[in-house]
């Protein structure tokens, strides 16, 4: 079996591979043979497109651009710590120097 070279698609043929995965009639499978993609690609973008959408109120599941702010906002906490400590060293330093 020879290696396909690697395509690149574009996010509204992913998206629309994906749309017909979930309209119900077909499986990823057969969608995948139709559009002539391999079904673990096709399963990615589906999983992919799940993880980005909005879910409802009692679903504990981040999309994507949640993940990225809780990742910065952790940067920055961890950030705000740091120079926590260095401050308290600073201040007892200085006490203990004036007395």
């Amino acid at each position: 079996m020879a290696k396909r070279k690697r395509r690149v698609f574009t996010p509204e043929f992913k998206a629309d591979a994906v749309r017909l995965c979930k309209s119900g009639d077909r499986t990823i499978a057969q969608v995948a043979n139709d559009l002539d993609l391999t079904e673990t690609a096709l399963r990615a973008w589906v999983k992919r497109a799940d993880a980005q959408a909005p879910k409802s109120a009692t679903s504990n599941e981040l999309t994507t651009p949640e993940r990225e702010e809780l990742a910065e906002l952790r940067r920055k906490v961890k950030r705000l710590e740091m120079e926590r400590e260095i401050l308290k060293k600073a201040a007892t330093f200085f006490a203990k120097e004036n007395t």
